[in-house]
């Protein structure tokens, strides 16, 4: 069972940034291609990003583009989730899941591992 690990979350003012982290525990995670989703209060949890297992391909929510930026450093087994110019419609729970991708530069088609998540909440 692979255990992801985020950090990074809190309070922020509207236009301000925060940068997320997830590590899998006890795993290594260039084995893993990853990715970020949100969900917030009262509605359904949607995509964020997506990032291949060596960080080579990247994938994001159209109205997320040029604000967000997802990243990997395989070398510190973790990635990276930075946002910014961030606008309370922003506040959500934010996981972090992954799928085995143990070759190739693929995204993942199903998550099969999840973190808790991480609470942002951006303040008007």
């Amino acid at each position: 069972q692979v255990q992801l690990v985020e950090s990074g979350g809190g309070l922020v003012q509207a236009g301000g940034s925060l940068r997320l982290s997830c590590t899998p525990s006890g795993r290594t995670l260039s084995n893993y291609a990853m990715g970020w989703f949100r969900q917030a209060p009262g509605k359904e949890r949607e995509f964020v990003a997506a990032i291949t297992r060596l960080g080579r391909s990247s994938s994001y929510r159209d109205s997320l583009k040029g604000r967000f930026t997802i990243s990997r450093d395989n070398a510190k087994n973790t990635m990276y989730l930075q946002m910014n110019t961030l606008k309370p419609e922003d506040t959500a729970v934010y996981y972090c899941a992954a799928c085995l991708r143990d070759y190739g530069e693929l995204f993942c088609t199903e998550y099969k591992y999840w973190g808790q998540g991480t609470q942002v909440t951006v303040s008007s």
